[in-house]
């Protein structure tokens, strides 16, 4: 398998290269050159398998001759052994078309974990084979972050700085971070937004000043094999509904567009995907381009649901790639003309293209609240705010009764305990697993938004290219 950037400079890469490396050297995203295909009868062969197995048979295209089938193998066996569900991703049914798919029951409690333990054993296998040491550089809006570092905390040849908004995450989400104490695990806390910084760590990527010190990567979902391991659980959960013989809907609560994008490529696999509905929250950039044609961004505003407080979406220029012919000269001038003017529109042809798969849903913190409110009357769940707004996206969708809708469950409620006690008058309490997280010690750097001050913070800490 060859791996293309979307905006067509950067020269073609194996798996293992693109997974080292993150993000494209011409600031594009890694896509496979084509899409593999199953028929049907290949996707009804899954049905019955460990999710490990699935997981294998779904992500042996795209591994190409990185890996070898028995190691990628005992990869997934390792990664989805640490997971508190023997299942990996159970379904919980809500009523006679909404069902969840929960998503949390990795070791920091968000979906995050299903590709980050896997990214995490990837990275330390291919580091193996090379006397290079690797510099992640990474920004979380709340899961990404302590999900990254559970899964590098101690490994070798491996340093991890992870850029956080300052006081716009939940507590729990930024003590699993900062209460991880290994020597190579460093986090910043800025003074800004998630896109401020997003926008720092795409920089350091195609800053030769910065990437010529360091051998860098990302975590974030721009790192392709940790968008692909994602992949995995639309087949799981689509061939537990009746796949191949029946579709299935899925709801998916996104802010940078990489969950839903991974449900769009398992559709160009084959599975049979009635529709993907893609939820934001107030910050809609991504509901005003899917219905609209404008994408347009606009200043954060700060909600209960800190994952989706986004406004650049980082993923959908994976699919506007696709939507434009797969001519990387197009994506690379429409992203240049976004970066500047930070708009660009959607022209009828593309928003053609685009409905024939997704819909889209803005639902505000009323609505949310209604949502989590629905679930604990109806069927005794508390559900956490991101989910919340994927469920009452799928509640307003419309969709025909007969076809079952997925919400993707993200988060467990217990990371956003206050939220939760406000909706349903029930606190969740955290798991056994991290019970004692507010009793442990916190270390963080505090940073302005400043790219200077955040790259020089990096330098003084992180090992060089070789060492």
């Amino acid at each position: 398998m060859e791996y293309i950037s979307t905006r067509g400079h950067a020269e073609p890469l194996d798996f293992e290269n693109v997974t080292l490396a993150g993000l494209a050297s011409d600031g594009g995203l890694f896509v496979p050159r084509s899409w593999p295909k199953f028929s049907a009868a290949e996707i009804a062969d899954m049905a019955g398998l460990s999710y490990a197995e699935v997981a294998v048979r779904v992500m042996t295209p795209f591994v190409g001759d990185s890996l070898t089938e028995t190691e990628l193998r005992e990869l997934c066996r390792q990664a989805y052994g640490r997971f508190a569900h023997a299942a990996v991703t159970p379904l919980k049914q809500l009523d006679h078309q909404h069902w969840l798919m929960e998503l949390f029951h990795g070791p920091t409690l968000a979906f995050k974990d299903i590709a980050l333990q896997l990214l995490g054993l990837m990275f330390e296998k291919f580091l193996s084979r090379r006397e290079t040491h690797l510099t992640v550089v990474g920004a979380t809006s709340g899961d990404t972050g302590s999900a990254a570092i559970d899964a590098l905390a101690g490994r070798a040849k491996v340093d991890i700085f992870m850029l956080h908004p300052d006081g716009r995450i939940s507590d729990v989400q930024r003590r699993q971070m900062t209460t991880v104490l290994s020597p190579n695990v460093h986090n910043i806390a800025i003074d800004g937004s998630f896109d401020d910084a997003q926008a720092m760590v795409k920089r350091m990527f195609s800053d030769p000043d910065f990437s010529g010190k360091f051998n860098v990567s990302a975590v974030n979902s721009i790192n392709w094999a940790r968008l692909m391991a994602q992949i995995v659980y639309y087949f799981v959960t689509a061939l537990q509904l009746g796949a191949p013989k029946r579709k299935t809907a899925f709801s998916v609560p996104t802010g940078n567009f990489g969950d839903v994008f991974a449900g769009y490529v398992a559709a160009q696999m084959g599975l049979p995907i009635e529709k993907l509905i893609v939820a934001t929250n107030v910050n809609d950039i991504l509901h005003r381009a899917l219905s609209a044609g404008d994408y347009s961004a606009s200043n954060v505003t700060a909600t209960p649901a800190p994952s989706m407080d986004i406004q650049v979406s980082s993923n959908f220029e994976r699919l506007l790639f696709d939507l434009e012919g797969r001519d990387g000269a197009k994506t690379r001038a429409r992203m240049q003309r976004f970066e500047s003017d930070r708009a660009m529109a959607l022209d009828g042809d593309m928003l053609a293209q685009v409905h024939g798969l997704f819909t889209s849903a803005r639902v505000n913190n009323d609505d949310m609240r209604d949502a989590m409110r629905w679930a604990h009357e109806e069927s005794g769940e508390i559900i956490d705010p991101h989910t919340a707004i994927g469920l009452q996206a799928a509640r307003m969708s419309g969709i025909d009764a007969t076809t079952p809708i997925v919400t993707l469950a993200t988060a467990h409620p217990a990371k956003f305990p206050d939220a939760a006690e406000r909706a349903t008058g029930n606190r969740p309490p955290l798991p056994k697993r991290v019970g004692d997280l507010f009793e442990r010690k916190e270390d963080y750097a505090r940073l302005p938004s400043d790219y200077d001050a955040v790259t020089a913070y990096i330098s003084e800490r992180a090992a060089p290219r070789y060492g």
